[in-house]
């Protein structure tokens, strides 16, 4: 029978990502029961950072109310509604236990699809899809679109705009064949638009734009106030730019075609992460358009917390995910629109 020490050994002989493996399963075996006590904690403390308020009418005359199912249940004094911790989060309403949705979570995280999810974790497809996208929603409340200062990299990406999902009766055009691409050269109107800056810092925006071609009010739209003052942008030869930079008084660094950078300006760590989301996004076969501005926040997420232990990843995920108050019902997704800026 196998002892400590002849695990270990074996252990020994593994290469070194396999040993990682091992190690971080070992963490959220060890973590996971701490780690599921922890999030009521965190959601209780974040969202009444300020105090105890009622998230139907904001009021401050909160009392205790009973507990139900292990969960602590609060009434409003002004407007007599009852909630708890987890009121309009992403678990709000939802019959399954919180070890289920910290395992989606995992899931999420892993990158794998709703149907991989949802046999992991013991639901079924629909449950999956609408789960993925609640949880996605309050990201987006939480994290916002976010700020960039300094010197700051700033192009865009496109991808062929898409109805994944939607009746072929109420469908604006012919469906395409799976796999079959945009049938105007250049860009066109088949395609949107994701305008994305990056700072030396780390900080990331990236954001659903517009179809087609941008302009520099399109810009002007999503970074006003949203990039620091003397900031320095650095960009390719698009002559949007130009009047964009000139209208938010920044100066501007354009990287000439066919040149790679001059000297510290240079717009290669934006095109290395245009690189890493058209890789990710593959994975998921294509994503209707209406949804790719919850995909775009997801890899952003991924990104920004890319240096943490996956446990800890997990952890803040669902807890950043139960956070704010922007809980979706299931009959909005049918009637959602792309979220252009």
């Amino acid at each position: 029978m196998p002892n400590v020490e002849s695990i270990l050994l074996e252990i020994e002989k593994l290469p070194t990502i396999e040993q990682e493996n091992i190690l971080s399963i070992l963490e959220e075996v060890l973590l996971f029961g701490s780690h599921v006590g922890r999030i009521s904690q965190e959601v209780m403390e974040s969202r009444f950072s300020k105090g105890k308020v009622c998230p139907h009418c904001g009021e401050d005359s909160i009392s205790r109310n009973g507990k139900y199912n292990g969960k602590q249940r609060y009434i409003c004094k002004s407007c007599r509604k009852s909630f708890t911790d987890f009121t309009n989060s992403a678990i709000y309403k939802s019959r399954s236990s919180l070890e289920k949705w910290y395992k989606y979570a995992k899931c999420m995280i892993a990158g794998y699809s709703i149907r991989k999810s949802a046999q992991i974790v013991g639901i079924n497809i629909a449950t999956s899809f609408f789960w993925r996208h609640k949880i996605l929603d309050c990201l987006k409340a939480f994290n916002g679109i976010g700020h960039v200062d300094g010197v700051v990299e700033a192009d865009e990406v496109f991808f062929a705009e898409s109805f994944k999902g939607t009746k072929p009766s109420k469908m604006t055009r012919e469906s395409r064949h799976r796999g079959s691409q945009v049938k105007k050269r250049g860009i066109s109107h088949e395609q949107v638009c994701v305008a994305t800056a990056i700072d030396r810092q780390g900080n990331l925006i990236m954001e659903l734009l517009c179809k087609g071609r941008m302009t520099s009010n399109n810009l002007n739209k999503l970074y006003d106030g949203r990039i620091g003052e003397n900031s320095i942008i650095c960009t390719d030869s698009h002559k949007s730019y130009n009047k964009f930079a000139r209208d938010l008084s920044l100066d501007h660094k354009r990287i000439p075609s066919g040149k790679h950078k001059e000297g510290i300006y240079h717009i290669q760590h934006i095109n290395s992460i245009h690189s890493k989301l058209k890789r990710w996004m593959r994975t998921f076969n294509g994503v209707s358009t209406k949804y790719l501005s919850s995909y775009m926040c997801w890899f952003k997420w991924i990104e920004l917390s890319g240096s943490d232990k996956d446990a800890i990843k997990i952890k803040n995920f669902i807890v950043q995910s139960c956070v704010p108050h922007a809980y979706t019902k299931i009959s909005d997704f049918k009637t959602r629109l792309p979220a252009f800026i």
